[in-house]
C-alpha cells in the first residue's frame, strides 16, 4: 500500500464538482477523487478544524468508536470499479481487528478527525494515480489554494451556485 496525505481539496472548473487530492507521501503521484459538495465540506471542515454547535456525522462516528473502544488504525482506498472508488475502515478493538466498506469521502474526512494514515492500494495507484505538472499544484507559501478560509469560501460560492435540478435523476 500507498501512505498518501490530503494535498488540497479543489473545485473542478470544467464540472464545478469537488475534488480530493490524495498525493503520497514518498512520490510524486496524486489520486483525484471526485466527491459531493457536503462531503467535501466536512472534509474541509476537518482540515480547518471547525469546530461546530452539533457533531458532524464524521465527528459522531469518531466519538462512537471512542465509546466502544475501537480505534480507526488506517483507511485504505482499495478500488475503482465502473468510475466509482472504494475505501475501508480498519478497526481494532480489544486486539480483534474488523474491516467496513464505506466511500472514500467518508474515510478520508474520518481519518481526518481521528489523525489516522490513509493509503492507496498499490495496484490502484499504479493505474489512476496522476504526477501532476508543477504550475498545476506549487507548493509555495503564497499559494491560496491550501489556505483553509479560501478553501471554504470557494464551496460557498459552489454551494451557492447548486441548482436542485443538478441532483435530480431521471
Amino acid at each position: 500500500m500507498v501512505e498518501v496525505h490530503l494535498k488540497a481539496v479543489r473545485v473542478d472548473l470544467g464540472s464545478n464538482t469537488p475534488v480530493l487530492l490524495l498525493e503520497e507521501l514518498l512520490g510524486d503521484r496524486t489520486l483525484a477523487i471526485f466527491v459531493g459538495a457536503p462531503e467535501a465540506t466536512a472534509i474541509a471542515y476537518a482540515v480547518q478544524g471547525v469546530e461546530v454547535p452539533r457533531p458532524m456525522t464524521h465527528d459522531l462516528i469518531c466519538k462512537v468508536l471512542e465509546t466502544l473502544g475501537a480505534k480507526l488504525v488506517a483507511v485504505v482506498i482499495t478500488d475503482l470499479i465502473e468510475a466509482t472508488y472504494f475505501a475501508e475502515l480498519h478497526l481494532e478493538r480489544d486486539g480483534e481487528t474488523f474491516v467496513l466498506s464505506c466511500r472514500p469521502s467518508d474515510a478520508v474526512a474520518v481519518a481526518l478527525r481521528a489523525v489516522t494514515p490513509i493509503y492507496v492500494e498499490d495496484e490502484l495507484m499504479a493505474a489512476e494515480g496522476l504526477v501532476l505538472a508543477a504550475d498545476d499544484e506549487e507548493d509555495d507559501d503564497d499559494d491560496d489554494n491550501d489556505d483553509p478560509d479560501v478553501l471554504v469560501d470557494q464551496f460557498r460560492e459552489f454551494l451557492d451556485g447548486i441548482d436542485p435540478d443538478d441532483f435530480v435523476t431521471d
